[in-house]
């Protein structure tokens, strides 16, 4: 259905938009010729949320629609050309976006409650943690409900969801609908009893079956990007009936691996020592494959000259006890990131239909989105074959894209979390804030200019497979924990080793300058300020950072090119 075919939404909304893109224009000029950096705020520092983009206008809220992929590494944009066209060309681009402890269940807790995950503690994505471990009665998405938005989650929620227990009802999850939610179609881990009839479920792409407001949904034989596509763009005409804005958690399983096996995925490797890497994959449909081949010529992770770090000495036990990537190993991670290309590609072409549905029912003018993933991937880096978790660049760092009504144009350069989207979109919609909330929001930043980089940023993970030994500050319950700066990151582990960069001189982070001499003043300072931020709740976790370790966005700029130029020499990228 067509806009015009809805005059008294059409002018309701239509003047709104044109209202507040006339006052922000105004506020952006003003902004950028009063003050070089724009004000740090926060939507859990205050009874309310900061002034949002659409109360500019004292009218009309934005539409706010989050794609969130999952495990989509920041260097993986490039198959994604309409996210690139739609969003990231047409709005900011946030290069220090991170998701501070890199594993899909945990970082999908922090998005929805706003926290850590030293604060919301679900710390794994199996028992006794996954979804069971989630307190879900109030989220983001209950906020946004209450500020009188329609919301709705399309996709995956979090590892588990149907087979664990809920944690808010202590019943099955099956068909478990969180409050807060207009519309819920989500992907299911049920398993099926036998003679059930029913079958498939969140990591099998061409066997997606969903919870959907509360009943059972299968989807045979149909790809689940295109399942999560047409549901979405059902979602938005069915929202654009209604005077209400609405806000959607978009949340495909690509590029994360998943069923079913498929003929030319990258068979399993048995090292020298007797260990089996395998390559795990994302199915595709068969119209895709093959389309990357050429431009994909090795995994992003593996140096286009020589052996990935052949020196790992300087590198935990965790690293250093892995072997070399062997040339075999080396194909096949290829091949992983070739299917990988492919399935972000498949999901893309929906979400260029997606925003062509916008457009066909006037929403897009007045529709913040955000493109984005929940966590990076190793893809041969550090001798790491594959996964996550760990806190290095290409696990840490996340693809970040906002574009809008208002909203500028360009590269930002403050640092950006999972849960500070979580502030952000409250921000937007004028709602209330979550309680606790350790997340600062980033509309300041959406609509004017960018800021130094003067709070850290937390990272931790759980490893099963480290030992703990006492003594070593990790905080309980994690195996790592660190601390990343503008410049610096600091990696610690409950084994007692350690990890120091300067990513101004080893963007790669080839080499650690933990027992460096020259860096014993920069591993002591961090070391204290890691220990005042590790286990920080709400505004602690806010606090400014020592005058001599924030960095201006001119600076960030310059490394962030330098990054890059160390990334193409070294991987070929």
């Amino acid at each position: 259905m067509l806009r015009s075919s809805l005059p008294r939404r059409s002018v309701l909304r239509a003047s709104a938009v044109a209202a507040s893109a006339g006052l922000l224009a105004v506020g952006i000029v003003a902004a950028v010729t009063t003050a070089p950096t724009a004000p740090r705020s926060s939507a859990a520092s205050a009874p309310a949320a900061a002034p949002a983009i659409a109360a500019a206008a004292g009218e009309a809220k934005p539409n706010v629609l989050v794609v969130m992929l999952d495990d989509m590494r920041s260097d993986e944009m490039r198959f994604a050309p309409n996210a690139r066209k739609y969003v990231r060309s047409r709005g900011l681009d946030f290069r220090n976006s991170f998701s501070p402890y890199p594993l899909c269940c945990p970082a999908r807790a922090s998005f929805l409650l706003g926290k850590y995950a030293h604060n919301h503690r679900v710390l794994y994505h199996e028992a006794p943690y996954g979804f069971g471990a989630l307190d879900d009665h109030l989220t983001v998405a209950g906020r946004m409900q209450a500020a009188g938005y329609q919301t709705a989650l399309v996709g995956k929620y979090l590892n588990k969801y149907g087979d664990q227990k809920s944690r808010v009802t202590g019943r099955a999850s099956q068909h478990y609908v969180p409050a807060g939610w207009t519309d819920w179609m989500v992907g299911l881990e049920t398993r099926w009893p036998k003679g059930s009839g029913l079958h498939g479920n969140t990591y099998n792409y061409f066997d997606f079956t969903q919870n959907i407001n509360g009943k059972t949904v299968m989807h045979p034989g149909k790809y689940s990007s295109n399942v999560i596509g047409t549901e979405v763009r059902g979602l938005i005409t069915k929202y654009h009936r209604s005077s209400k804005p609405f806000f959607l958690w978009v949340t495909p399983v690509a590029p994360h691996h998943g069923g079913p096996r498929e003929s030319d995925d990258p068979a399993p490797y048995r090292e020298a020592s007797g260990r089996v890497q395998k390559f795990v994959t994302p199915a595709r449909p068969g119209w895709v494959k093959g389309r990357f081949d050429k431009q994909v010529t090795h995994a992003f992770g593996q140096p286009v000259h020589g052996p990935a770090e052949a020196d790992v000495r300087d590198k935990p036990r965790n690293i250093s006890r892995l072997a070399e990537t062997t040339p075999t190993e080396k194909r096949r991670l290829r091949d992983t990131e070739r299917q990988r290309a492919e399935s972000i590609y498949a999901w893309d072409v929906e979400f260029g239909k997606i925003v062509q549905r916008l457009k066909d029912t006037g929403e897009y003018a007045n529709t913040v989105i955000m493109f984005t993933s929940d966590n990076g991937y190793y893809l041969g880096e550090h001798r790491q074959r594959l996964g996550k978790i760990k806190a290095h660049e290409p696990v840490l760092h996340v693809p970040l894209a906002v574009a809008g009504p208002g909203i500028g144009a360009g590269a930002r350069y403050t640092p950006v979390t999972t849960f500070d989207l979580t502030a952000t979109i409250l921000d937007l919609g004028g709602a209330q804030p979550l309680p606790a909330m350790d997340g600062a929001s980033q509309a300041g930043v959406l609509r004017g200019p960018d800021r130094d980089w003067d709070t850290a940023v937390v990272t931790e993970g759980l490893l099963p497979d480290l030992r703990r030994k006492s003594g070593t500050g990790v905080p309980a319950g994690f195996t790592t924990s660190g601390l990343r700066t503008g410049r610096y990151k600091l990696i610690r582990y409950s084994t007692g080793e350690a990890e120091l960069y300067d990513l101004f001189r080893d963007p790669n982070e080839l080499t650690s300058v933990w027992k460096d001499p020259a860096y014993a003043g920069v591993r002591a300072q961090l070391t204290a300020l890691w220990a005042k931020y590790r286990s920080c709740a709400g505004a602690a976790c806010r606090a400014e950072l020592p005058k001599d370790l924030r960095t201006t966005p001119s600076e960030l700029a310059q490394q962030w090119s330098t990054a890059e130029r160390a990334k193409a020499r070294y991987y070929g990228r």
